[in-house]
């Protein structure tokens, strides 16, 4: 199992700005600590921001900061929502599989419940459970403890 790039820097952006509590976080801030591309930031906190996980706000002063309480954000969700489709394999597409053992395959039903126990143990996560080593983020990001 492997997620996008994309859903890696969402975890990434709300980490960074679950850091900063109530202070706001910028874009440039963000990709600057992380090494990510300032438009690959910009992408993920409009994503972010449509879903409710950040609110934003343009200006001077501007940035963006958690919109809801790290405990309420559950990474099991937030995966689902930023992963467009979780396929592991073709069969899971259902309509235009070309395997032909798809109807005896015991492999996809392995699959299925790889797949079901991997996104269960991400719901079992909040946002404030990644956070929890706040002084050690703090260092490696470079924030006031």
């Amino acid at each position: 199992m492997r997620l996008t790039t994309f859903t890696d820097y969402c975890l990434r952006v709300l980490t960074y700005v679950g850091m900063k509590d109530e202070k706001v976080a910028t874009i440039e801030e963000v990709s600057r600590h992380y090494g990510i591309s300032r438009n690959h930031v910009m992408k993920v906190v409009l994503r972010l921001s449509q879903f409710g996980y950040l609110a934003t706000s343009r200006g001077k002063g501007g940035g963006m900061r958690l919109a809801m309480e790290p405990a309420k954000i559950n990474i099991g969700v937030l995966v689902r929502q930023m992963e467009d489709d979780i396929i592991l394999v073709e069969c899971f597409q259902g309509d235009g599989c070309s395997c032909r053992i798809a109807p005896a395959c015991v492999l996809r039903t392995a699959l299925h419940e790889a797949l079901d126990a991997f996104l269960a143990v991400l719901d079992s996560y909040t946002l404030a459970d990644l956070l929890q080593p706040r002084a050690k983020l703090a260092k490696l990001l470079s924030l006031p403890a």
